[in-house]
């Protein structure tokens, strides 16, 4: 359930930002700066991150890291995310097409953030309980 209008931007991609010349690379630094001080001064976007190429996927029912890296059979990863605070997915979605990166390979997933975890949820229908931080546990 969605009770705060937020919605986390995944960015994601190749390494399309190695193609371009200092420039055009300038050009959509700026342009990305723009964009993003501008949803932050209008009090849409709340926080964003980057996330280095580097990681591990685990898995299983013996867990165990099946994928050195970020990404398990992609050269694309999500590279970050950003926050939104708006009022309706739909809102979310402008924004997202606004992005500068996008023409240049950027793909860019909106998820409605949620107060409660699926996990939770399930476990208060059948009347169990669930530990205060397990929706980052298990998510």
């Amino acid at each position: 359930m969605n009770t705060n209008n937020q919605y986390a931007l995944l960015f994601s991609g190749t390494e399309w930002y190695n193609q371009l010349s200092p420039t055009e690379l300038q050009k959509i630094i700026d342009q990305s700066k723009i964009w993003f001080e501008t949803l932050a001064a209008s009090g849409k976007a709340k926080r964003g991150q980057a996330l280095l190429r580097e990681g591990a996927v685990i898995s299983g029912k013996n867990p165990r890291v099946i994928c050195d890296g970020p990404f398990p059979e992609s050269k694309e990863a999500i590279g970050g995310f950003m926050v939104l605070e708006v009022g309706t997915l739909d809102e979310a979605v402008a924004i997202a097409k606004t992005n500068p990166a996008l023409p240049h390979g950027t793909t860019i997933e909106v998820r409605p953030l949620s107060d409660e975890c699926p996990l939770n949820a399930r476990a208060k229908q059948l009347g169990l309980e669930c530990g205060e931080h397990m929706a980052e546990a298990v998510a």
